[in-house]
């Protein structure tokens, strides 16, 4: 086995499920909060920012407790919506990818904003010119053109859902070999006078594996540069 034992090969295999998880699944939804947020005119629009941009001011630790009473068995989704439907979320999996994705939404939708804002006006007024719906000139126009957005938005969504402790640890707990990733198991063993050793080499897998995805990063943008 190693230095790791079983339940640091499933931490970080989960690390990795609910960070991949939390990113597709937020993606159609960073997408069209960038789209109306970008394009569309609207009273409310300074509050919908505020409150698309709150968890990057708000601690994890206040955004998990926010979300656990929200989702709890109290909570107006917990018991209106979860508990009719025998749905379980607090201190499952499905609780981390939550966290995760209501953690690094913001800066999903950041970066695609930033996409969509470099893209040239006259395009999208030469496609409706041409006679192309709402729907056609998102899907052939402004979609390919903030690609890169995207995809900077989802590595960024991604590496922040690979380190993200505080909103995790309270809705999700810290469930050896069910919701522990790589931060809880790094807390766990810190907080052990004898797990320096795996405290560590869990930080080198988390390096890592942040290292690899920003070459890819890198790779991929490149790539696209080349294609354009």
């Amino acid at each position: 086995m190693g230095i790791f034992s079983e339940s640091d090969y499933l931490a970080i295999l989960l690390s990795m499920k609910v960070a991949v998880v939390a990113t597709i699944l937020s993606l159609p939804f960073g997408f069209a909060v960038a789209y109306v947020m970008t394009y569309r005119k609207f009273r409310g629009r300074v509050a919908l920012d505020v409150v698309v941009n709150l968890p990057l001011t708000l601690p994890p630790v206040v955004i998990g407790y926010l979300l656990l009473l929200l989702l709890g068995k109290n909570g107006w989704i917990g018991m209106w919506v979860l508990e009719p439907l025998g749905i379980k979320v607090i201190f499952t999996w499905k609780a981390a990818v939550i966290a995760t994705a209501v953690v690094g939404f913001p800066l999903m939708v950041r970066s695609i904003r930033t996409g969509m804002e470099a893209i040239d006006e006259k395009l999208i007024q030469a496609s409706r010119t041409l006679g192309a719906r709402w729907f056609d000139t998102v899907v052939t126009v402004i979609l390919p053109l903030s690609f890169r957005g995207i995809i900077a938005g989802s590595i960024l969504m991604f590496a922040r859902g690979l380190g993200e402790f505080g909103a995790t640890i309270i809705l999700a707990g810290n469930i050896p070999g069910v919701t522990q990733t790589i931060p809880l198991a790094i807390y766990e063993y810190v907080s052990s006078p004898s797990g320096d050793t795996v405290a560590v080499a869990l930080c080198v897998v988390s390096v890592t594996i942040s290292v690899a995805v920003l070459i890819f990063h890198e790779w991929l943008g490149r790539r696209i540069v080349r294609v354009d």
